[in-house]
């Protein structure tokens, strides 16, 4: 598989946190990821071994802590709908 990104199924606030995690360090990156459906066994499998949180088999709204690598794989799957940057939330 190439290391192509599908930038289609990025937000375009992880496009550019990629682009300045792939210019200095692999620093991992909060990402909120939405699949097309409810996950089977198999995708949820893929999900936890990246790392993804809360994968049950209720939910198509996940959160995960993700290296540019693991976004890129993700980025790939034909059952992921959509892949953002979570934001930090600032308090008033």
């Amino acid at each position: 598989m190439e290391n192509l990104i599908d930038y289609r199924k990025l937000d375009p606030g992880l496009v550019n946190a990629l682009k300045k995690t792939q210019a200095s360090q692999k620093q991992p990156m909060e990402v909120f990821v939405r699949t097309t459906e409810v996950p089977n066994q198999i995708e949820a499998k893929f999900l936890q071994k990246l790392g993804v949180r809360g994968v049950n088999h209720q939910r198509c709204t996940f959160t995960a802590k993700l290296s540019a690598e693991a976004v890129t794989e993700l980025a790939h799957q034909p059952w992921i709908h959509n892949l953002r940057l979570a934001r930090n939330i600032r308090w008033a």
